[in-house]
């Protein structure tokens, strides 16, 4: 009989984290799951582990990466709600980084991480150099099997009010029959289509390097 895993998600109250969260606690191959959170919240589960963390400084619960196969981060902002680039930069560069390291310096096998459409390390838009640049960062690490996951647009339930967001949703979705073919990794994307293409990787996971473009997740 094969071994059940246990799984460590960071970011499980976003758009993308919420969705994953629950499938992974549904997901027969974990006998745990163990959340890291600012406050702990109402969701219940009995392989459910939540665990208050204070992200600035990770090496005070280090201890909950042991025995942790895979680890997922679906941690995220954006510059309206981080406030500056510096602070924008801290939740998507440093915290991945620092989680990737953990997982490496307790031999996890599995990193399988958000970032966006476009990450490029040399890029001259701030969002995109940013998320290329942790990709850079958390690809050196000695993890087996690292994913990145490049989503379009986010489709789903946000509890903060993003009109520019919803307009643009709404005309992806009227102009859904053009993003075929070379347009296809540009089509929006429901937050649980993305959790999906996580759970799928972390269930038959490849060694390597890999990232996985919005089309593929579609």
């Amino acid at each position: 009989m094969e071994k059940l895993k246990t799984a460590l998600i960071a970011g499980s109250t976003g758009l993308v984290g919420r969705e994953l969260l629950i499938l992974l606690v549904e997901n027969p191959a974990y006998e745990k799951v163990i959340a890291l959170v600012r406050k702990k919240n109402a969701y219940q589960h009995e392989k459910l582990i939540q665990v208050e963390t204070d992200f600035n400084d990770l090496a005070t619960i280090s201890s909950s990466f042991r025995g942790v196969n895979d680890v997922f981060c679906c941690l995220g902002t954006t510059m309206k709600n981080a406030g500056s680039k510096d602070a924008f930069r801290k939740v998507d560069f440093e915290y991945p980084v620092n989680l990737a390291g953990l997982a490496e310096k307790n031999s996890c096998t599995g990193f399988y991480c958000i970032s966006a459409m476009g990450a490029d390390s040399k890029s001259r838009v701030f969002y995109n150099r940013v998320k290329g640049e942790m990709e850079q960062k958390v690809s050196g690490f000695k993890i087996p099997s690292i994913y990145f996951f490049r989503p379009s647009l986010l489709i789903g339930y946000r509890e903060e009010v993003r009109a520019g967001e919803r307009m643009a949703i709404a005309l992806f979705r009227a102009l859904a029959f053009i993003f075929w073919g070379p347009l296809k990794n540009l089509k929006g994307i429901p937050a649980a289509m993305v959790a999906a293409a996580m759970m799928n990787a972390a269930d038959k996971p490849e060694q390597g390097k890999h990232t996985v473009l919005s089309g593929a997740m579609q």
